[in-house]
């Protein structure tokens, strides 16, 4: 159709009063022109459709505008040739609103063909017949290309992160909102995990915001290609980022995920400041069982972090009900560090470090333990994940420097001391003075003195850092680079530094037991590098005599683990050292102890609807030790309540009077902290069910039964108060 003949149609208003057309000094020829020149301006854009709804006419420009033929649109359906622009995909069909026959205004379509182009706004009238019959619509557009992107783009900064673009903290707040809302009524999982990274604020302060926010990018694409299952990945602001995992409860494929981000997140980073390293640290909630409201399970999800951050960093950490307690318990412990050093609570313990050609003890490490008037003493590993972060990390650096050189001064002049260094420490403006101070009081060689650097100390102020090491250097401690090799070390530290010896990540020499690891050929390498340089190795955490002899092959000169030693009291080095010298053979049965955690406790296990309350000996992967029940035989079933949902089937695989050796069905997972759970729990949902109110797992004992419900098959052993 023509121009002419859209003018010409009632759509436009063709019955026109007379006393109006004669007024007019128009003639129709000015009027068509005026409507060319209005098309060609882009002020106003005309369209119409016949009764089937496929385009009959359409102003040039608008094709132009849509970069499509203007002969490849005519005839076409309207429906195919545009589709509804709306962000949420809540708008009305186009087709549904030219099928109504009605009046419509304020549409914003784009072309079918180009959907990232054009943006129109359609408005249409249905036109009729002198006789009632429907002949189409006529219609105006405009293109609002610019206002829509400008609204799409405030659109999206309202719910994604600017500069990671991922999910900001409304959006993720608003998804995990509908998701565990949608997902009760489901009767279905949800994973929340959190996210924080570590040392970020080291690259911020010694880097610049610059490169601060281009990392945060690099970890945002990191996160992103870590989760290959259907997720939602959020920036919640600064340096913390949340994960919200739909229908998954496994905590051993979840576990597997934690892992899976924090060898990523920790892997180098290439900025254009710099180069740098951090790690991170996650906790894990699932709903229903951990909460059932979004704030429940958020909170959770933190608890959980806040406790993987204070177990040592780089950690995971799966969310239970005693969480809340320990986080209390460790803030006061952490609170009462200043009240430790005051009152001298604190005390070290040494750890042989043997050379391996003589098999003797050339040097001690110094580990920092604390006598808690009430918590009884806390061990070398729980006080640095304590003090870890705290405040007072400084401050229990400077009084075990002080403290072990006093110490060494008691030793044969042959045996060095180690320390390992905080970072803050080492960039602290007075830290030279207080090791000179140190040396002096206690009136050793200088010598003697071993510090352990960290190369983390080099993502600090370079000027700062290499006016300390020649001043240590000058001074004359000894100096070792700490945790080489833990895949972002940097040749440029040993040109920069005066280092004595290099220290292999324990990580690394762990994984150089396997076979056929090419872990041990990096040993190797590291040897050859640090001769090259005129460096000792050392190489910590060795267990077995295997690892022993394949480090000592290679050329390691220093060697330190439970294979030799664990670290021991100032009463028992006074005995070791007693002729003067301390020489060790490895012990092929030592073995590095298990975390000291609450082994002897209360549980319940469960046979035929009968639940016996027991002793929980001990507890491995494959099998647990319990005490408590008498006349057990061989080959029984036990449910076994670890608490929280936690049930696990085992079956009596030996039995001694009251003492029964269990082996489960499925082997339990690690928890991210040293400890054990079950991969699966009772589901909050199978409670509800059975008329139980929908709620997170209590911590305690779950199932917990009426005793006298029925008769007990085993007899309770009598045991000890």
């Amino acid at each position: 159709m023509s121009l002419k003949g859209l003018l010409s149609s009632r759509s436009l208003g063709a019955a026109r009063n007379t006393s109006v057309a004669a007024a007019s000094a128009l003639s129709d020829g000015e009027r068509l022109a005026m409507l060319d020149e209005l098309e060609q301006s882009g002020l106003g854009w005309f369209w119409a459709s016949d009764a089937e709804g496929h385009l009959t006419y359409l102003s040039a420009a608008i094709a132009a505008r849509l970069d499509i033929p203007l002969p490849d649109l005519l005839g076409q359906p309207l429906a195919t040739i545009f589709t509804v622009a709306d962000r949420e995909e809540r708008g009305k069909s186009l087709a549904l609103m030219l099928g109504a026959h009605k009046s419509f205004s304020g549409m914003a379509v784009r072309a079918a063909r180009r959907p990232e182009g054009t943006v129109l706004r359609l408005s249409g009238q249905p036109v009729t017949t002198s006789d009632g019959r429907f002949a189409g619509f006529r219609g105006t557009g405009a293109d609002i290309s610019d206002e829509y992107y400008r609204e799409e783009e405030t659109a999206r900064l309202a719910r994604f992160d600017s500069l990671t673009g991922l999910s900001n903290r409304h959006r993720m707040a608003h998804q995990i909102e509908a998701t565990l809302t949608a997902f009760r009524a489901a009767r279905r999982n949800c994973a929340v995990m959190m996210i924080d990274l570590d040392r970020f604020k080291h690259v911020n302060d010694t880097l610049g915001h610059g490169a601060g926010d281009e990392l945060l990018k690099q970890v945002a694409a990191r996160l992103t290609r870590a989760i290959d299952r259907e997720c939602e990945i959020g920036r919640l602001g600064g340096d913390e980022f949340q994960v919200m995992l739909p229908d998954i409860d496994d905590r051993g494929v979840l576990g597997d995920l934690a892992i899976k981000i924090i060898t990523m997140l920790r892997q180098p980073y290439s900025l254009e400041d710099g180069r740098c390293v951090i790690g991170a640290s996650v906790g894990i909630a699932i709903a229903p069982h951990d909460g059932v409201t979004r704030d429940e399970i958020v909170r959770a999800a933190d608890l959980a972090l806040y406790a993987s951050k204070n177990g040592g960093r780089g950690q995971y950490r799966f969310f239970s009900g005693e969480l809340e307690n320990e986080t209390i318990f460790r803030r006061r412990l952490e609170q009462d560090l200043g009240t430790a050093l005051r009152e001298q609570q604190l005390f070290l313990r040494f750890e042989p470090i043997v050379e391996a050609a003589a098999g003797s003890v050339a040097s001690l490490e110094a580990h920092v333990c604390w006598e808690h008037p009430e918590r009884g003493v806390i061990d070398e590993e729980e006080f640095a994940q304590i003090v870890d972060g705290s405040a007072m990390l400084g401050d229990v650096g400077r009084w075990a420097i002080a403290a072990a050189c006093q110490r060494a001064a008691s030793w044969p002049d042959s045996v060095r001391v180690a320390v390992n260094v905080p970072v803050a420490l080492f960039l602290a403006d007075d830290f030279t003075a207080l090791v000179a101070e140190a040396i002096d009081s206690a009136a050793i060689s200088p010598a003697r003195l071993e510090l352990e650097i960290s190369e983390a100390v080099f993502f600090g102020d370079s000027n700062v850092v290499d006016r300390t090491l020649a001043a240590l250097f000058k001074l004359g401690v000894r100096l070792t680079l700490d945790e080489f090799g833990s895949g972002y070390s940097s040749l440029a530290y040993l040109r920069r530094a005066p280092f004595d010896a290099i220290k292999i990540d324990q990580r690394l020499v762990a994984e150089a037991e396997r076979q056929d690891s090419r872990e041990l050929g990096l040993v190797r390498a590291i040897v050859a590098l640090a001769g090259a340089l005129q460096m000792d190795t050392m190489a910590g955490g060795i267990e077995s005599a295997d690892l022993l002899a394949a480090l000592t092959a290679s050329g390691v000169r220093y060697l330190e683990g439970p294979i030799f030693s664990e670290p021991v009291d100032e009463d028992m080095l006074a005995q070791e050292m007693a002729g003067g010298s301390w020489k060790i053979e490895p012990g092929s049965d030592r073995t590095r102890r298990a975390r000291r955690r609450t082994v002897f406790r209360k549980i319940q296990v469960i046979h035929d609807d009968y639940a016996y309350e027991v002793t929980l000996r001990n507890l491995s992967k494959t099998g647990a030790l319990i005490q408590g029940l008498a006349d057990v035989p061989k080959g029984t079933q036990f449910v076994v309540d670890l608490g929280g949902g936690q049930l696990a089937v085992a079956t009596v695989t030996r039995s001694n009077g009251d003492v029964q050796g269990l082996e489960f069905e499925q082997s339990l997972i690690e928890d991210g902290s040293g400890g054990l759970c079950t991969r699966n729990r009772v589901s909050p949902y199978a409670l509800a069910a059975a008329g139980s109110p929908l709620a997170a797992l209590a911590p305690g004992k779950f199932l917990s039964m009426d005793q006298g419900s029925a008769i007990p098959k085993f007899g309770y052993a009598m045991q000890p108060a």
